[in-house]
C-alpha cells in the first residue's frame, strides 16, 4: 500500500471510529487496531488523534460548504432556493451520515477547526444578502434581515439533525415542510406542502 493510500484508509478508519464513538470515546489504538497497523503509523502521517481529526472534519466541512453553496449559487426565486438548501443538507445527511454526525458532535478540537454551528453560520451570512434583497422588495427593513437568517438556517439545520436518526418522513416531505413553515408561516401553512422544484 503506498504513503498515499494508508492515508486515505487510515482517515476512512477513523471517520467511521468518530462518527460511531466521537472523538473521545475514540483511541489511536483503536483507529490502529481497525486499520491493521501499528500506532506509530497513526502517528507518522497525522501525529495523532487530534490531527487525523482535524483532516476529517475540514473534508466534511468542505463537503457540506461545496453542496449548501452550490444550492445557493444556482440562483432563482427565494423559495426555490430555500427548497434547494434544505433538499441539499438533507442529502448531504442522507449520503454521509457518519460525516454529519461528526460534524454535529461537540469537541474542543472542532471547535478549533471547524465546527458545524461555524459552518451554519457562514451559510446564514450568504442567505443574508439573499433575504435583504427580499425585504427591501417587499417594502420591509433589511436590517432585521440577519436575524431572520439564523432563525431560517438554523431552522433547517436543526431539522436536518433531527431527521439524521429519524428518517421519516421522506427527504423531499421534510423539506416540503421546512419550506412550508419557512415561507407560509404559521399562520398561511399549507395543508398539503409540496416542493415546486424537481425532486432529488
Amino acid at each position: 500500500m503506498t504513503a498515499s493510500q494508508r492515508r486515505e484508509q487510515l482517515l476512512a478508519v477513523s471517520r467511521g471510529l468518530f462518527a460511531e464513538k466521537g472523538f473521545e470515546g475514540t483511541s489511536v489504538e483503536e483507529i490502529a487496531a481497525r486499520a491493521e497497523v501499528s500506532k506509530p503509523v497513526v502517528y507518522e502521517h497525522f501525529g495523532g488523534k487530534e490531527g487525523i481529526y482535524a483532516v476529517v472534519v475540514d473534508r466534511e466541512v468542505q463537503a457540506l460548504t461545496a453542496a449548501l453553496s452550490g444550492a445557493l449559487d444556482e440562483g432563482g426565486h427565494p423559495k426555490v432556493l430555500l427548497e434547494r438548501t434544505a433538499l441539499a443538507l438533507l442529502t448531504y445527511i442522507e449520503t454521509s451520515e457518519d460525516g454529519f454526525r461528526i460534524l454535529v458532535r461537540d469537541s474542543p478540537v472542532a471547535q478549533a477547526t471547524g465546527t458545524f454551528s461555524s459552518l451554519i453560520g457562514d451559510v446564514a451570512t450568504q442567505v443574508e444578502h439573499l433575504l435583504a434583497d427580499q425585504f427591501k422588495s417587499r417594502g420591509l427593513d433589511p436590517k432585521v434581515a440577519p436575524i431572520y437568517a439564523q432563525m431560517l438556517v438554523g431552522m433547517v439545520a436543526l431539522t436536518g439533525q433531527y431527521w439524521l436518526d429519524a428518517r421519516s418522513p421522506k427527504k423531499s416531505e421534510v423539506a416540503a415542510h421546512l419550506v412550508n413553515l419557512a415561507w407560509n408561516g404559521l399562520a398561511d401553512m399549507e395543508k398539503r406542502p409540496h416542493l415546486i422544484t424537481t425532486k432529488r
